[in-house]
């Protein structure tokens, strides 16, 4: 078996996110594909246009609903260039999953906190809608997210339902100058919005995924919530190329984010050299 042949997937729906990101919606060509593919919340893929390349993004929807994947991409180099250019009924190639995942089994009864800036919500949104499929199985539940502006904000749509929702709180913020008239959030960073939120650290965990120096300063706002380190989870799928260990652009130390992540806890990531 050639570990880098793709699956051929068809691209049955395109969602425009923001400006300059966008969701795909693919389904396997192959039936017994279709029907036996699996994976968990955290992995990735290596999503291909043929005669432009590959680029490595998360698996962005659950794997509780089955039948399709999706993945959101900005559009910053060639291949998303490429992918950009593509439409409805196109074909593309995926290979995948790959890497561990977020430890839902660990994270059952505890209340959740997801915390993502800017297009770090895509991963973190497979994980929020993991757990409001098995509703009943975790506690409280809480989304803080924030971009540069309300137009950079993604998964509008989505945003909406789960305020919507009885169940979940929602934190929505945007940079200062990046508010409208019509803006009814919060405006600050994201660390300054986690610590007004103040979520409880007791039986619960967090999930956070965004640029690096959001992660850099929201860290310590959860330290002096009262979150463990062991607790936190991060991702760290922007290193990866291969996706195979083969390359070695990812490796950081002695650990390679593609096999021995993408997902890691706040104390395995203070363990690693600094160029992490």
């Amino acid at each position: 078996m050639n570990l880098y042949q793709p699956y051929r997937v068809t691209i049955k729906e395109i969602t425009d996110e923001t400006p300059d990101t966008r969701t795909l919606k693919l389904e396997f060509q192959d039936s017994a594909v279709a029907e036996t593919f699996d994976f968990k919340a955290g992995q990735f893929g290596e999503y291909s246009v043929f005669g432009s390349g590959e680029c490595t993004f998360c698996i962005a929807s659950s794997p509780t609903r089955k039948g399709s994947i999706e993945c959101s991409f900005k559009t910053v180099g060639k291949v998303t260039k490429a992918m950009r250019g593509l439409d409805v009924g196109d074909t593309m190639g995926f290979r995948g999953p790959y890497g561990n995942h977020f430890p839902l089994e660990r994270m059952e009864k505890m209340n959740v906190v997801f915390i993502a800036g800017g297009i770090g919500l895509a991963p973190v949104r497979c994980v929020i809608w993991n757990v409001l499929d098995l509703r009943d199985s975790f506690g409280d539940v809480t989304i803080i997210h924030g971009a540069r502006s309300v137009s950079d904000l993604v998964y509008k749509r989505e945003l909406e339902e789960w305020e919507r929702r009885g169940d979940v709180k929602v934190w929505k913020t945007v940079d200062p100058g990046g508010e409208t008239e019509e803006w009814r959030g919060e405006t600050g960073f994201v660390p300054a919005i986690v610590e007004k939120a103040a979520p409880t650290a007791q039986n619960s965990c967090a999930v956070v995924c965004g640029p690096p120096v959001m992660i850099k300063y929201t860290l310590p706002v959860l330290r002096k919530l009262g979150f463990d380190d062991d607790r936190i989870y991060t991702t760290m799928e922007n290193r990866m190329k291969c996706g195979l260990g083969k390359c070695g652009r990812c490796n950081i130390g002695p650990v390679y984010v593609c096999k021995d992540g993408p997902v890691f806890t706040a104390r395995e990531l203070a363990s690693l050299p600094a160029d992490a």
